[in-house]
């Protein structure tokens, strides 16, 4: 083996200058049809190209689909966000391995983690430092839905259900996103239960009322009011205080504050409706003794 490849450096190494490597292995090549496969073998006493034609191209199977990869083999722990930390990237696992150490097997283009011989999860190399390769599907599932339904997936979400819930979303956004938005999400998700026009008319009343928090919401599409009319002096203000926990979700609603009362203006007085019941106060008043001093 150290003589041939001798021979070969000899041949086409040292004092050999070439314009790029498709040239040289041309050179290369017809250096071993012309001269290294037809002289005899030292050993073998035969041409090599000879042999190879007579034993060895049977052989030969075709070169795989894929190059070949070196991969790296290392040992890595599941963090409580559901990652891997591999050469300062994240790679998610499935949330029920979190804390279990796994096997990373890694290449150039893809990281594979293994737990004894299951495969766990296969995720694209990360090209830069700090990057994130998420499945969401590994998340358990209330944490998936938070993290997809960001707050401007929700501004669009209500904008294509209507106006008064995209204004709706918008007041609860508007201050304190991340703390609002278990409570949007849980206004949007009453969609998939009472339909489109339903929401758009219990958030158009909410709105109305100076309220348009997910209880308030909630308790409007349960007693049905969202297809009573509105009264005629209701009007949507927008960008209304909002009163209350701001955190408020459908797990931890509290009692709502209610909005200022409405005044009412009789056509006659209480001396004419309750005639009796008014002068009685008066008569007492009256009558009463007053004190002397001496």
């Amino acid at each position: 083996m150290r003589a041939g490849s001798s021979t070969c450096a000899e041949t086409s190494g040292p004092g050999h200058a070439y314009a790029d490597l498709r040239v040289a292995n041309e050179a290369l090549r017809r250096w071993i049809v012309e001269r290294a496969g037809t002289r005899e073998h030292g050993t073998t006493h035969e041409a090599p190209l000879a042999l190879f034609e007579a034993h060895e191209r049977a052989h030969l199977l075709p070169l795989p689909a894929e190059p070949f990869e070196l991969r790296e083999t290392r040992s890595v722990k599941v963090h409580p966000d559901c990652h891997v930390v591999i050469d300062g990237s994240y790679y998610s696992v499935p949330y029920a391995q979190v804390g279990a150490t796994l096997d990373a097997f890694v290449s150039e283009r893809v990281v594979e983690l293994f737990r004894g011989t299951e495969l766990i999860a296969t995720h694209p190399r990360a090209l830069r430092k700090g990057s994130w390769q998420t499945r969401m599907e590994h998340y358990p599932a209330q944490k998936a839905a938070f993290l997809e339904r960001t707050p401007q997936f929700c501004r669009s979400l209500a904008e294509r259900i209507g106006p008064a819930t995209s204004e709706v979303v918008g007041q609860l956004l508007a201050d304190r996103p991340l703390d609002r938005l278990r409570s949007v999400q849980g206004i949007l998700g009453l969609v998939e239960t009472v339909g489109r026009s339903r929401l758009e008319a219990a958030c158009r009343r909410a709105l109305a009322f100076g309220d348009p928090r997910y209880r308030r919401i909630k308790e409007i599409l349960n007693a049905g009011l969202d297809q009573a009319p509105l009264p005629e002096s209701a009007e949507i203000v927008p960008g209304a205080v909002l009163v209350g926990d701001p955190s408020e979700s459908p797990a931890t609603s509290t009692a709502t504050t209610p909005a200022t009362a409405p005044t009412y203006t009789f056509e006659r007085t209480a001396a004419e409706l309750f005639p009796e019941d008014v002068r009685a106060p008066a008569a007492t008043a009256a009558t009463a003794p007053t004190e002397v001093t001496r």
